[in-house]
């Protein structure tokens, strides 16, 4: 009987230290973005979040985690001793520059947003680890006028000149 009740204390204890291991309390988030920045010759804009996360308990950073990027799902990638990176690609036109808000999840949460998903729920009610916001200024698209179009039009205009010149001399 005593060896059951030991048994079971050990096993209670471990597995309290488990769970207690499988979340991250208090996150610390500090970031580095990266994006495309010429789309003259691109089709779709690259991004890159690299970030370090420090949790106040031990062993919180080994976790596997889970990003949501303008609604849509994006895998966490470890790189390095607390580095991760989540990377994502959007449509010329459709990213505009502005905040991105990268919402981070444990296993346990992402679950939750997984079952919202299948439900047709809202996924913005379930509270992420932590919340990630980047700024992306924007992308160049080219130059509001071509070269091609404004030679032609330069052409145009120094023709026009010219044959109103000569007009004027001949008369």
């Amino acid at each position: 009987m005593v060896k059951f009740v030991l048994a079971s204390i050990v096993l209670c204890c471990a597995a309290v230290s488990f769970s207690a291991a499988t979340s991250c309390t208090n996150p610390d988030v500090k970031t580095n973005f990266y994006s495309t920045t010429d789309a003259t010759i691109v089709s779709q804009i690259g991004f890159v979040t690299e970030f370090t996360l420090k949790c106040s308990n031990a062993g919180g950073e080994k976790l596997p985690l889970f990003a949501e990027v303008l609604g849509k799902l994006a895998p966490v990638v470890r790189i390095g001793e607390n580095k991760y990176q989540v990377s994502w690609n959007e449509e010329i036109k459709k990213a505009g520059s502005g905040k991105y808000q990268i919402r981070l999840f444990d296993e346990e949460s992402f679950a939750a947003v997984r079952k919202a998903q299948r439900a047709g729920e809202d996924t913005n009610s379930v509270k992420p680890l932590t919340t990630v916001t980047v700024h992306f200024p924007g992308a160049y698209k080219g130059p509001w006028i071509n070269s091609e179009i404004l030679a032609t039009g330069l052409v145009g205009f120094v023709a026009y000149v010219a044959f109103v010149t000569r007009s004027k001399l001949v008369a």
